[in-house]
């Protein structure tokens, strides 16, 4: 059973510049709660108990936010430089150890209305395949250069095996549509390939390396799966998921 997830949190959120120089963009508010407790709530109802932030310099109100509401039992290590997804994924690497886990973006907010989690959807999809699993959606074809891109055969109508992954290509040389969201899987062996991956798109470690090299060896899936994403590092999807979550949870009542 997976039962750790991570949350690399160290990131400057500069597409929410000025808001994010004094602030977290994972501290910023969707009606009444931040991201980061959102993210956090989904993880724990999947079951994942045993929570993980990976931050950075001026992150420190991430560790008193959750001071009293969750015990962090010191699962709080820090990403000194900036050097990619790929690269804050491995920092984890002392509080994960040899087990499968998760990791959430949490500026990618995802909510399911009508059933599970979109996190709790993928542990299930876990405890069935065994191997690491990344949450995926279309999007319009010239947004592809914004997104890690996947492309493989169809197992099912919502399950791909992956056998191309790159990351933010050009919408002329995307292998197709389907991006991949803030939510992963991951299997342990994903860190010695993290530590075999050389800098890539941008000079940083991307994950979605690492990835191509575990789907080549054996196994990764990519999912579609059921409910809403919220791209809350950009204006216009953190106003959507305010929108949202106003007029679905909160004045409804359904949020806490």
């Amino acid at each position: 059973m997976i039962k750790k997830c991570l949350f690399p949190a160290a990131g400057y959120g500069t597409r929410f510049l000025p808001a994010t120089k004094a602030m977290p963009k994972e501290m910023l508010p969707v009606v009444n709660k931040p991201l980061i407790q959102y993210a956090v709530e989904e993880a724990l109802e999947a079951g994942l108990s045993e929570i993980g932030i990976v931050t950075g310099r001026g992150k420190r109100s991430l560790e008193d936010h959750f001071d009293i509401s969750y015990e962090l039992e010191h699962q709080i290590t820090r990403q000194v430089e900036m050097k990619g997804l790929g690269h804050a994924i491995l920092t984890g690497r002392p509080l994960i150890g040899d087990e499968p886990f998760a990791v959430v973006l949490a500026d990618d907010l995802c909510l399911n209305l009508e059933g599970d989690s979109v996190l709790k959807q993928m542990v299930k999809l876990y405890n069935q395949f065994r191997c690491s699993i990344v949450a995926i959606q279309e999007v319009p074809p010239e947004e592809t250069n914004k997104y890690g891109v996947i492309a493989g055969e169809m197992i099912r109508d919502d399950i791909f095996r992956v056998n191309t992954m790159v990351e933010k290509p050009k919408p002329e040389e995307a292998p197709s549509n389907l991006a991949i969201i803030g939510r992963y899987i991951l299997t342990p062996d994903i860190f010695d390939l993290i530590e075999q991956t050389e800098p890539g798109k941008g000079g940083e470690i991307q994950i979605t390396d690492a990835l191509m090299k575990q789907a080549q060896d054996g196994c990764v899936l990519a999912y579609k799966f059921k409910g809403k994403r919220f791209d809350c590092g950009s204006a216009e999807g953190y106003i959507e998921a305010t929108n949202f979550c106003y007029e679905n949870l909160y004045k409804t009542g359904k949020a806490h």
